[in-house]
């Protein structure tokens, strides 16, 4: 059901540049206020949870379209936000308030430069859908071909402009006073999310990323790609043929119809794996309202405003890492991804080839353990923090398309199988002729994967080979004489360092308690202040600590 429209502040007629500064500026600081509350002080109330996602929700569609993309970005990051938030932010896909009709008909009218009645035999003043950018009416030309008309929200670009110069000094202010920011490369991200989002509400570019997708996968039946009629288009208004489906995750409709479930995540899986390693050409937001199912099993695409291309050299290196997961080379996987800027090369990659190898060893060949994963998250979070690993900002988006596509897999089968999945694309492309390096590379690495799976070696030859060589390489003995130490002296520093917090702790806890009692409350407030930072420091350590004992523990 679209949401009926109601001013927000973004919408306000007399809404100044210094007023939306500070409505941004002061929205940003909350949340990390509310972040940081949360870590420190945690509750396990769901209302309070629940609360706090609904308020951020409110605040981003109060704020607008900007920051309603930067929201439907963050409900698909479950690794940067908690998960209450992340689940809420996912109501930012299909509820967003729509404008009215007759804004609508003033931009068709403005943009084609006719009036409606004559452009379209019929039109349907209630919108199909509504997103953050424009919202979809239903129509029927004159020779009787359905339609839907995709009308861009009045005064958008305008408002990005502003919104965008806000974002970047609010960048530059949290890089120049905290210095822990400028590890996530805020300002590359920044750049590359400003070009996208301009490219998408320029419905010309679109249109043709539109035309470029379908021609992409001309001769694959199971991929639909509705046409573009560019006679009723422009950068603000554009006409597409009606393709009507089921919502891709909605896994009762789908069964509904007798749709093989897992046919669908298998189309989808081998699709994004030809747009990233065949094509380098991949749509970016495929959340559940850009697609859909043709009663038949296909897939519709119909948002192609978010794409981004892969540079031919990126492309290589990609194509080499998923062949090297699927194989389980840890030494490749560490190489190439040296190789695309994902990790910072060290003297001793030895914890970092162990982490990739328990990931491999733990999450390939048999369905996600939901469950394991949940368990591991903080562990490996602390070992990602504690290992030289980065992400560029041109790779955050080709992980958006990965995780939202996954989640949605994992919807409609949560025992799926991304390796089963893409086996059908690994196939075919060992049969595929090669036409220029790119496609001779990926059927060369398709081939070599079927002939490494009929040869591959059992588990304990694996395991004497690597015995073998890490004896070789004396790198048994440097465990034990080098990272074990480390480690103990590391976890010996941090037990000192824990033990010191709780005497801070308890000292000003009961000093603030005896200038309580002898009517000094401004100073007792003081000292309670300094005992509750004490603790916050406290409750880390000790977390520390916990971690610590668990990566120990996962590494035996």
């Amino acid at each position: 059901m679209i949401a009926k429209s109601k001013k927000f502040r973004w919408q306000k007629p007399k809404y100044s540049t210094l007023s939306r500064k500070i409505d941004i500026f002061m929205a940003a600081g909350q949340f990390m206020l509310f972040l940081w509350w949360d870590s420190v002080f945690p509750q396990d109330s769901l209302e309070h949870k629940k609360n706090r996602a609904t308020w951020l929700v409110n605040t981003l569609i109060d704020l607008g379209p900007t920051f309603i993309k930067i929201g439907q970005t963050l409900s698909t990051r479950a690794d940067l936000l908690p998960l209450e938030y992340v689940e809420a932010l996912g109501t930012l896909q299909d509820q967003v308030p729509a404008f009215s009709s007759q804004e609508a008909i003033a931009m068709i009218e403005l943009e084609l430069g006719k009036s409606v009645q004559f452009i379209y035999k019929e039109f349907e003043f209630n919108p199909l859908a509504a997103a953050s950018l424009g919202q979809v009416h239903r129509a029927k030309l004159y020779n009787n071909e359905e339609v839907v008309v995709k009308v861009q929200r009045p005064g958008l670009e305008a408002l990005f402009n502003l919104d965008f110069k806000i974002l970047l000094q609010l960048i530059k202010f949290c890089n120049r006073y905290f210095v822990w920011v400028k590890k996530y490369d805020l300002q590359a991200i920044y750049d590359e999310f400003f070009d996208l989002l301009f490219q998408e509400i320029d419905y010309i570019q679109e249109g043709k990323n539109s035309d470029k997708f379908r021609e992409n996968f001309h001769g694959y039946p199971h991929i639909i790609v509705p046409k573009v009629y560019w006679q009723y288009t422009t950068t603000k208004i554009l006409t597409l043929e009606y393709k009507p489906g089921i919502k891709i995750n909605d896994k009762a409709a789908l069964e509904a119809c007798g749709i093989n479930i897992n046919k669908v995540n298998e189309t989808g899986i081998c699709c994004y794996l030809k747009q990233l390693l065949q094509d380098g050409f991949f749509q970016v937001d495929p959340h559940p309202g850009n697609m859909a199912v043709n009663p038949d099993g296909s897939i519709i695409f119909y948002d192609f405003g978010m794409m981004a291309e892969i540079r031919t050299l990126d492309k290589d290196q990609m194509i080499q890492t998923f062949f090297a997961v699927l194989k389980k080379d840890s030494n490749e996987v560490v190489n190439t991804l040296m190789s695309m800027g994902l990790l910072e090369p060290i003297p001793d990659m030895t914890p970092v080839k162990r982490l990739v190898t328990f990931l491999l060893d733990k999450f390939t060949d048999k369905p996600l353990d939901i469950k394991a994963l949940s368990e591991l998250k903080s562990e490996l979070y602390e070992m990602f923090e504690q290992q030289p690993f980065r992400l560029p900002a041109q790779m955050t988006f080709i992980l958006k398309a990965l995780t939202t596509l996954d989640g949605i897999a994992r919807t409609l089968d949560p025992k799926y199988n991304p390796t089963a999945s893409s086996q059908a694309f690994i196939k075919s492309l060992a049969m595929t002729k090669g036409r220029g390096n790119a496609i001779a590379q990926l059927s060369k690495q398709a081939r070599d994967f079927l002939q490494y799976q009929l040869t591959k070696p059992n588990k304990t030859e694996v395991l004497v080979k690597k015995l073998e060589e890490r004896v070789e390489r004396g790198e048994l003995q440097l465990r034990v004489k080098n990272v074990e130490s480390d480690r103990i002296l590391k976890r010996i520093y941090l037990a000192v360092k824990t033990l010191i917090y709780a005497c801070l702790t308890g000292f000003s806890m009961l000093t603030g308690l005896i200038l309580t009692i002898i009517k000094y409350n401004n100073w007792a407030i003081a000292i309670f202040c300094v005992g509750g930072f004490c603790l916050y420091l406290l409750v880390k350590s000790l977390m520390k600590l916990g971690v610590m004992e668990k990566i120990e523990k996962m590494g035996k």
